[in-house]
C-alpha cells in the first residue's frame, strides 16, 4: 500500500512539472534550454528598438521591438565576446507594397521634415550578400544598410547606403544613392550613386556571367566599418569610417536640386538608366524640402528574381539560406536622435 502511495505522489509531481513547463514557456526536458531570463534580445544589445518598428524577410511585422526576436530573421550572436544585432533576409519572402524587395529592416516611428533633421548612426558588419543573379544587372549581390525614406509624395528614397559584392570577389563596395525628388510623373525617377570604398553602383559586368575588376580599396565580407546620417537644417552630412581605410565624409543638400534641369542629369545616370523606361527626369528645384521623411537601418535585400535573376528556389526561404540566395548584416552599435551643428 505504501508503494502504491508513493508512486502516486510521484506522478502527481511529474504531472505538475510538465503543467508549470507548459504554463510558463520554459522546456525542462533538456539541460540546454535557456529560461527567458537569459535570452539575449537585439533590444538588449542596441537599446534604441522602442524608437522603430521592424518587418521581417518573411512578412512578419512589429511595432514593440523590446524584448522580441525572431530566429532566422532578427536576433542576437556573440561573437568572440562581442554581441552583434543579425537582420538577415531571403532573396524572396514577403516584403512592402512598393518594393520587390525582402528586407528585415528597421523603420523609425518618429517621422521629420529636412529642416528639421535627424540623426542616425551604425557600426556593423556585412556578412553575406546573395551569391546569385546577373553581374550586370546594378541591383545584384547587394544589400541597402541604412536609408532616409519619404512617406509623402512620391515616397521616393533621398539615401540608401548600399554594400555589393561580386561572388568571385574577395573586396566588395560600399556606396549611397540619392533618387531624386521628380518634379510631375516620377517615371522619370533617377539614382545618383557615390562610391566610399570601391565602385559606385555603375559599375556591373560586361554580360550576366562576366565580373567587373575588384576594387582595390574595398571592403571585405566580415570586415567592421560605420556610418554617420546627420541631416540639419536641410543639409546632409556623411561620414564613413573603417579601421584600414581613410575617413570619407559628405554633404548634400535635400532642400535645393543639383539636378533642377536636363542639363544637370550626369553621366552615370545617362549610362545606367540607357535601357530603362524610367530615369529621363528632373527634380523639384527644393528637393525634399518640407517633406516628411524617416530613417530605415538593418538589411535591405536588393537582389530579387525579378530584375537580377536571383536564384529563389520557389521562394522557399530555408533553400534560399542554404543555397546564398540572402543577405545578413550585423550591427554591434547604433544610435539615433536630434541633429547636430557640424564641427566644419
Amino acid at each position: 500500500m505504501k508503494k502504491i502511495i508513493v508512486l502516486i505522489i510521484a506522478l502527481l509531481v511529474v504531472i505538475a512539472c510538465k503543467q508549470n513547463s507548459k504554463e510558463t514557456g520554459v522546456d525542462n526536458s533538456s539541460s540546454d534550454s535557456k529560461s527567458a531570463s537569459e535570452v539575449k534580445y537585439p533590444s538588449d544589445v542596441i537599446p534604441f528598438m522602442d524608437k522603430w518598428k521592424i518587418l521581417l524577410g518573411d512578412g512578419t511585422r512589429s511595432d514593440s521591438l523590446v524584448n522580441f526576436q525572431k530566429d532566422d530573421f532578427f536576433y542576437v550572436e556573440n561573437e568572440n565576446g562581442t554581441d552583434w544585432v543579425v537582420y538577415k533576409t531571403p532573396n524572396s519572402g514577403v516584403t512592402s507594397r512598393t518594393s520587390s524587395n525582402t528586407r528585415t529592416e528597421l523603420g523609425e516611428k518618429k517621422h521629420w521634415i529636412p529642416e528639421e533633421g535627424g540623426k542616425l548612426t551604425g557600426t556593423l558588419k556585412v556578412m553575406h550578400v546573395s551569391t546569385t543573379g546577373h553581374a550586370n544587372a546594378a541591383s545584384s549581390f547587394s544589400v541597402v544598410i541604412g536609408q532616409i525614406h519619404s512617406d509623402e509624395g512620391h515616397e521616393n528614397e533621398p539615401l540608401k547606403i548600399y554594400y555589393k559584392k561580386f561572388p568571385e570577389h574577395t573586396k566588395g563596395s560600399v556606396f549611397w544613392n540619392y533618387e531624386i525628388n521628380t518634379q510631375g510623373d516620377n517615371i522619370g525617377r533617377f539614382d545618383y550613386s557615390t562610391a566610399v570604398w570601391g565602385h559606385d553602383f555603375s559599375i556591373v559586368g560586361s554580360s550576366p556571367t562576366d565580373f567587373p575588376e575588384e576594387p582595390k580599396d574595398g571592403i571585405e565580407l566580415g570586415e567592421e566599418f560605420s556610418y554617420e546620417v546627420n541631416v540639419y537644417k536641410g543639409i546632409m552630412y556623411l561620414t564613413f569610417t573603417s579601421k584600414d581605410h581613410e575617413t570619407v565624409t559628405f554633404t548634400k543638400s535635400l532642400i535645393k536640386s543639383e539636378f533642377a534641369t536636363r542639363a544637370d542629369i550626369p553621366e552615370q545616370v545617362i549610362k545606367v538608366y540607357a535601357n530603362r523606361e524610367k530615369g529621363g527626369g528632373v527634380e523639384r528645384e527644393i528637393a525634399y524640402a518640407g517633406e516628411i521623411n524617416y530613417f530605415k537601418q538593418g538589411a535591405y535585400n536588393q537582389a530579387n528574381a525579378k530584375s537580377t535573376k536571383s536564384e529563389i528556389y520557389g521562394g522557399d526561404i530555408a533553400k534560399q539560406y542554404a543555397n546564398g540566395s540572402y543577405a545578413e548584416v550585423w550591427f554591434k552599435k547604433a544610435t539615433l536622435g536630434a541633429s547636430t551643428k557640424p564641427s566644419k
